[in-house]
């Protein structure tokens, strides 16, 4: 008999493997309700199981209306990894964000911390000159093309 941590890795795993791109986006109480368990075990998988050296990024957001989202970062066609980067990335992306992505990215081993320090310098950098209400947009935009060269 399987342990209730390993049910909720596999059928995380099932989904995650289900999906086009490798992503999933669910309700921790929604899963927490449908294993009969508390958010806390759903924590407790995701933090144990679900890690940037097992090959994932673990987005979380809390609140009434929050999430989880995990990508596996194991995408076999380029056009694959393009379309998961604009999902994580989005139209417009903040700073804290982008460094988060870079970090979880460089600690997987998807990209070198060298390339991820390089990218994180031309976003910051380069948007110095962009008016502030646009700065997420032209973040997201370089973020995208960037990543897209140096993980191809």
């Amino acid at each position: 008999m399987s342990t209730l941590a390993g049910r909720i890795e596999a059928y995380l795993k099932r989904l995650i493997e289900s999906d086009r791109e490798g992503q999933i986006e669910i309700r921790r109480c929604d899963l927490a309700e449908s294993f009969q368990c508390v958010p806390s075990q759903i924590n407790y998988v995701l933090e144990t199981r679900f890690t940037p050296e097992k090959g994932y990024i673990v987005e979380s957001r809390r609140g009434g209306g929050g999430y989880i989202r995990i990508t596996s970062l194991e995408l076999r066609r380029s056009i694959d990894l393009a379309s998961s980067l604009y999902r994580q990335i989005g139209r417009e992306i903040d700073e804290e964000r982008a460094d988060s992505l870079l970090t979880k990215l460089a600690e997987a081993g998807s990209i070198d911390q060298r390339r991820a320090t390089l990218i994180r310098a031309a976003i910051r950098r380069e948007l110095n000159s962009v008016d502030p209400a646009w700065r997420p947009y032209v973040r997201a935009m370089l973020l995208r093309s960037m990543l897209l060269v140096v993980m191809a």
